[in-house]
């Protein structure tokens, strides 16, 4: 079991950049892989970007080239660096873990945060 704490959302200008924290807290096994998500109003979840425990990253091909995952495994926190950001990156965004590798296309990961909400002005 996990739970996960996001922050850093806010509202910020395109071009513009925004740093979101996951913090962890459980047992490492149901971290295994961890993620981020969004979800804009009247829109599908889409998987932005995802790390798992061998250091494998992917990215949606809609961030590529701006947004960034890291994680600091000794302060259990999973961040999401934001750069040039547009405003159709407008969205709730959701920190997601689970023991297995999950596709950020398709899969639904076992847990998930509350969500921090990310605007971007033009």
């Amino acid at each position: 079991q996990v739970q996960l704490v996001e922050s850093g959302g806010g509202s910020v200008q395109a071009g513009g950049s925004l740093r979101l924290s996951c913090l962890v807290f459980g047992d490492t096994y149901s971290s295994n892989w961890m993620g981020w998500f969004r979800q804009a109003p009247g829109k599908e979840r889409e998987g932005v970007a995802a790390i798992d425990i061998y250091g494998m990253i992917s990215y949606a091909d809609s961030v590529k080239g701006r947004f960034t995952i890291s994680q600091d495994v000794a302060k259990n926190t999973l961040y999401l660096q934001m750069n040039s950001l547009k405003p159709e990156d407008t969205a709730m965004y959701y920190c997601a873990a689970d023991p297995r590798r999950i596709s950020l296309s398709v899969g639904y990961p076992n847990y998930w945060g509350q969500g921090t909400q990310v605007t971007v002005s033009s």
